[in-house]
């Protein structure tokens, strides 16, 4: 999968960046999401833990190539949105 990202103007890395999260745990949570559900104007929201243990929400926009995206962002889910995340994967999970 080709993965392009939002390129921060002030810092010229990745938007990302600044939440802390790399490309390669965005690219964990890309290859094997517990959510992936549509987001705002035809962007979808990831939502995952890396191999590192960190819980992220990934925002992105499929791309016209099949097997290519563009992330926007991604940060690292925390406090209640990360307990509602864990309670419906056991959900589905029991």
């Amino acid at each position: 999968m080709k993965v392009r990202y939002y390129i921060d103007i002030e810092t010229y890395q990745p938007h990302c960046y600044i939440h802390g999260v790399h490309e390669h745990e965005v690219e964990e949570v890309l290859a094997r999401p517990g959510e992936d559900r549509p987001g705002r104007d035809g962007s979808r929201v990831a939502l995952g833990q890396t191999r590192g243990g960190r819980y992220l929400r990934v925002i992105y926009v499929p791309a016209s190539d099949p097997d290519s995206l563009f992330v926007i962002t991604a940060y690292e889910l925390k406090g209640k949105p990360l307990a509602a995340y864990r309670r419906r994967i056991r959900r589905r999970k029991g």
